[in-house]
C-alpha cells in the first residue's frame, strides 16, 4: 500500500493525450486553417468529326458555335492562403484552367467567388485572390533549398471531396524532372506522402509546420509516388503573377542553334561535350552585358546541360527575369562562368524578331482593307524576304494576320503583345487571311 501511494506521488501528471499530440498533429492544427477547397466548373466546346457546311475549315474560326458542342463538368482541388490581408491564395494552374465558375470554401466554412489573378502552366501554379473585410489565416513559409532526404513531410488536401485530407511521408528525393504529354517539369520535390488528384494545390509541409512546396497531381501515372512544386520558386512564381498576371519568360538577347559535330571541331569544342552555338547577340540587350559574343558556345544554365534549342528553352523557362542565372561558356578552348541578369523580351523588338526569324514585316490594317474582307482588327503583310520560312511556306505581301498562336490580333499592339508572349517557342502558328480564303500555318520560330 505504501509502494502505490509512493508511486502516485511521484509519477508526473500529464494530460491524458500528451503523448498522441505528436509533432504532425501540432503541424496540422497550426496550419489547417489556410488550408481551402477548390471546386471548378468547366464549361468548354468540343469540336465534332464533321464539318455541317461546306469550306467548313475556313468559317471554323469565325463561327465556332456551329462545329462544336457544349459540355460541363466540375472538379476539385485544393489552395492554400499565403497572404490573409490580401487574400492572395495560390494553388495549381490545372485545377483552375478553362474554369468558368470557381469556389473557395475555407476551413472555416466560408465561402468565396475568387478572381484569378494570374496562372501559369509552365510551372502549374495560380493564385486566386478573394476579397474579405477581416484578415484570413495564413501559412508560413519555409526554405526548400535547406531540404533533406528522409525527412518527415506532411501532405494537406481535399482527395476526392474528402476535405482536409492528412497524409504523411518523407523526401524521397530532391530536383526530380517529370515529363507529361505536354511539357517537362523539373526541380520537383519527390515524396511517399499520398497526393491525389485532388491534393492538387494543397500545402507540402515540414514537420515544424513549414510550407515547403505545393502539391501536384500533375503525374497521373505515378503510384505511391508524390511530387510538389519547392516553395522557393513558388515564391518567384507568385510573385510575378501577382505583379504581372502572368510569368515574363526571362530574354538573354540571344539567338542559338544546335551544334553538329563538325561545327564543333570548328570551334574546338571536344565532340563528347554538349552545347549550343549563340549565332546572334542582341547589341544592348542581357548577353551583350554579359560579354556574351557571337561564335560562343553556351554549355549549361544554373548547372543544366544544354544540349539542344529545346534544352536552352525548356531550361530558361524554370526561371524569371528577376533571377540571377549562372552560365557556363566555351570560346577559344576556354571555358567561362558568367553571371547574367535576364530582361523580360522588349515590345519594341518584336518586328524585329519577326523579320529576322520569320522574314516578314507587318503594318497596320487599313480601314479599306477591314471594309473588303469584312474583318475587324489584323495586321498586313507588308514585305517578305526571299528565301525566309515566310517566303517557304507561300506568304504574300497583302496577306492579313488575324492570329497568333490562337490570339485574336486587333492591331501592331496586339501583334507586339503575342511575339512577346511567345518569342521563347520553337514554333508559331498564323491565321491568314487572303482574299475570301483563311489559312493556319505553322512556322519555325
Amino acid at each position: 500500500m505504501t509502494l502505490v501511494c509512493l508511486l502516485l506521488i511521484i509519477s508526473p501528471a500529464y494530460p491524458k493525450d500528451s503523448l498522441r499530440r505528436s509533432p504532425v498533429v501540432i503541424a496540422v492544427e497550426k496550419v489547417s486553417p489556410a488550408v481551402v477547397n477548390i471546386s471548378t466548373v468547366v464549361k468548354e466546346r468540343v469540336g465534332g468529326p464533321f464539318s455541317p457546311i461546306p469550306g467548313g475549315d475556313f468559317f471554323q474560326d469565325f463561327f465556332p458555335e456551329l462545329f462544336s458542342r457544349e459540355y460541363t463538368h466540375t472538379s476539385l482541388g485544393s489552395g492554400v492562403i499565403i497572404d490573409g490581408t490580401n487574400g492572395y491564395i495560390v494553388t495549381n494552374h490545372h485545377v483552375v484552367a478553362r474554369a468558368t465558375e470557381i469556389k473557395v470554401l475555407t476551413a472555416s466554412q466560408e465561402e468565396f467567388l475568387p478572381k484569378i489573378l494570374g496562372s501559369d502552366p509552365r510551372s502549374d501554379l495560380a493564385v486566386l485572390q478573394v476579397e474579405t473585410k477581416r484578415k484570413l489565416p495564413e501559412i508560413a513559409t519555409g526554405n526548400s533549398d535547406n531540404l533533406m532526404i528522409g525527412e518527415t513531410l506532411i501532405a494537406i488536401g481535399n482527395p476526392f471531396g474528402l476535405s482536409h485530407t492528412v497524409t504523411t511521408g518523407v523526401v524521397s528525393a530532391l530536383n526530380r524532372s517529370v515529363r507529361t504529354d505536354e511539357q517537362i517539369y523539373r526541380h520537383f520535390i519527390q515524396t511517399d506522402a499520398s497526393i491525389n488528384p485532388g491534393n492538387s494545390g494543397g500545402p507540402l509541409l515540414t514537420i515544424e509546420g513549414e510550407l515547403i512546396g505545393i502539391n501536384t497531381a500533375i503525374y497521373q501515372k505515378a503510384q505511391g509516388i508524390g511530387f510538389a512544386i519547392p516553395i522557393n520558386k513558388v515564391r518567384r512564381i507568385v510573385s510575378e503573377l501577382i505583379r504581372w498576371g502572368e510569368v515574363r519568360f526571362p530574354w538573354l538577347g540571344l539567338e542559338i542553334q544546335a551544334l553538329t559535330s563538325d561545327l564543333k571541331a570548328h570551334f574546338g569544342l571536344p565532340v563528347r561535350r554538349e552545347g549550343v552555338l549563340v549565332t546572334d547577340v542582341m547589341e544592348g540587350g542581357p548577353g551583350a552585358r554579359a560579354g556574351i559574343k557571337r561564335g560562343d558556345m553556351l554549355l549549361n544554365i544554373e548547372g543544366m546541360v544544354i544540349s539542344s534549342p529545346s534544352d536552352y528553352r525548356s531550361t530558361l523557362s524554370e526561371f524569371t527575369p528577376s533571377d540571377r542565372l549562372h552560365l557556363t561558356t566555351f570560346r577559344k578552348g576556354e571555358e567561362k562562368r558568367i553571371v547574367i541578369q535576364p530582361d523580360a523580351f522588349p515590345s519594341e523588338l518584336a518586328f524585329k524578331l519577326v523579320d529576322q526569324r520569320l522574314g516578314i514585316k507587318v503594318g497596320e490594317m487599313d480601314e479599306g482593307n477591314q471594309k473588303k474582307y469584312a474583318v475587324k482588327g489584323g495586321v498586313t503583310i507588308e514585305k517578305v524576304r526571299s528565301g525566309s520560312e515566310a517566303d517557304k511556306v507561300g506568304l504574300q505581301s497583302g496577306d492579313l494576320i488575324l492570329k497568333v498562336n490562337r490570339m485574336s490580333i486587333q492591331g501592331m499592339d496586339d501583334f507586339k503583345r503575342a511575339i512577346g508572349l511567345y518569342h521563347h517557342l520553337p514554333s508559331i502558328a498564323l491565321l491568314v487571311r487572303r482574299g475570301p480564303y483563311a489559312y493556319s500555318l505553322t512556322l519555325p520560330f
